[in-house]
């Protein structure tokens, strides 16, 4: 009698457990698959950097699709005029089209704001990787931590490969 209650309990035990880790995310579409300018094929959890060409994306996760495009001139939810119930907007009603114009200006100056904000920080990439590439071509000792948290100064085929990263991160960010 105790053998069969310790294997229902065991069986209920397993049952749950078994459910619990059924309803955890699939761990692997919370992945990133991209082709490096390598080619080489990458799986991380982050996206992958900045100027990558969409084509080389090859899997997003669910929550990284890209949204349907707006037209520019289709007012947001939030911006939206309100119109009362009962009365009717007329193409020509002056205050809606002000409100239309006012929430157009506010959502241009809120775009150049973030170009002017994303110039910046490939501006501020591109020196850093300009003096970095000034430090590799200078015969300077380069020394790194690697992954064990050991210092390494870097041998001639290590300095080429910075060397070469260097440069792609200049071509993409010094425009």
């Amino acid at each position: 009698m105790k053998n069969t209650r310790a294997t229902s309990m065991w069986g209920a035990v397993l049952g749950t457990a078994a459910a619990m880790l059924l309803a955890l995310p699939d761990a692997a579409s919370a992945q990133w698959k991209w082709r490096d300018a390598n080619g080489v094929t990458q799986y991380t959890d982050r996206p992958p950097p900045a100027g990558t060409p969409d084509s080389h994306i090859l899997t997003r996760p669910a929550a990284a699709r890209t949204p349907k495009v707006v037209p520019a001139s289709a007012p947001t939810p939030a911006s939206a005029p309100e119109v009362k119930p009962g009365a009717q907007a007329k193409a020509g009603d002056p205050e809606l089209e002000a409100k239309r114009k006012k929430a157009e200006e506010q959502k241009a100056a809120e775009r150049k704001a973030e170009d002017e904000k994303q110039a910046k920080v490939r501006s501020e990439n591109c020196e850093r990787a300009r003096g970095y590439e000034r430090s590799l071509q200078s015969g300077q000792r380069i020394v790194r931590t690697n992954e064990k948290g050991e210092r390494e100064v870097l041998d001639d085929n290590a300095r080429a490969e910075e060397s070469q990263r260097t440069r792609e991160a200049i071509d993409s960010n010094c425009r």
